[in-house]
């Protein structure tokens, strides 16, 4: 049963202003509210609509201006609602995204084979780098055909055995580059065909040399370490498994 109502409210205590909302009780009676006039022209209204949320996992572009357009990259300027409703404007370049390749020679030394470097100079980083067979994926080129053409240009060797190793993105916070390595085995040589600006030599360097240059500082590009570490692992877990 509903609990029964005091029959006098206390001296001291008074009832709350009755708000707009509520409608007016006179007895046991409701008035009608009466509905709000319509807000004039040239006048805001008091209700606004709600800014667009995003979704839990993507964020919604409200608008996106290209400052740059490049061969190889360009620049959009980007007004978004990211989840969690936080809206911003972003600076993000924008690109087509790359392949690596780590080509292993493992028919000298299988408990520690080759991998396939190149030494080449490199402006932005003003030096010498020493590096895995890279490259910009081609607009609707598969990722794998790009991974086999740039180990053909940039170094002429061909492989039997590809099999995805890590994809991850190179730096997020304002670039859009997603990195592909392929691992590529069972490699053999022939003819290179690098572009008119790359000079490019390569190298042979057995694994374990290859993580002592990284583990010193001699290596500092960020794909040929994520590479080899990965490789490294799994390979010595297999070397292991079969001893």
């Amino acid at each position: 049963m509903p609990a029964k109502m005091p029959a006098k409210m206390p001296a001291k205590t008074k009832l709350p202003a009755q708000s707009a909302a509520s409608p007016a009780k006179t007895g046991s009676r409701i008035r009608p509210q009466k509905a709000a006039p319509a807000p004039k022209a040239g006048k805001s209204s008091a209700a606004k609509s709600a800014p667009a949320k995003s979704s839990s996992t993507k964020a919604i572009v409200h608008s996106s201006i290209t400052s740059y357009k490049g061969h190889v990259f360009s620049v959009t300027t980007d007004s978004v609602t990211e989840p969690g409703d936080v809206t911003s404007t972003r600076d993000v370049v924008r690109h087509n995204g790359s392949v690596i390749v780590l080509a292993v020679d493992a028919s000298k030394n299988p408990d520690d084979p080759t991998i396939l470097i190149e030494r080449q100079y490199r402006h932005p980083a003003e030096q010498f780098l020493l590096e895995l067979p890279a490259g910009r994926i081609e607009p609707g080129e598969p990722p794998l055909a790009a991974a086999k053409r740039e180990l053909i240009e940039e170094t002429g060797y061909r492989a039997r055995k590809w099999s995805k190793l890590v994809r991850y993105f190179a730096s997020p916070g304002f670039l859009a580059e997603t990195m592909q390595i392929y691992l590529a085995e069972d490699i053999r040589p022939g003819k290179a065909a690098p572009e008119d600006d790359e000079k490019i030599e390569l190298l042979h360097i057995p694994l374990s040399e290859l993580l002592k240059a990284i583990h010193s500082g001699r290596v500092l590009d960020g794909k040929t370490m994520i590479g080899t570490l990965f490789y490294a692992r799994w390979h010595f877990d297999k070397v292991k498994q079969s001893a």
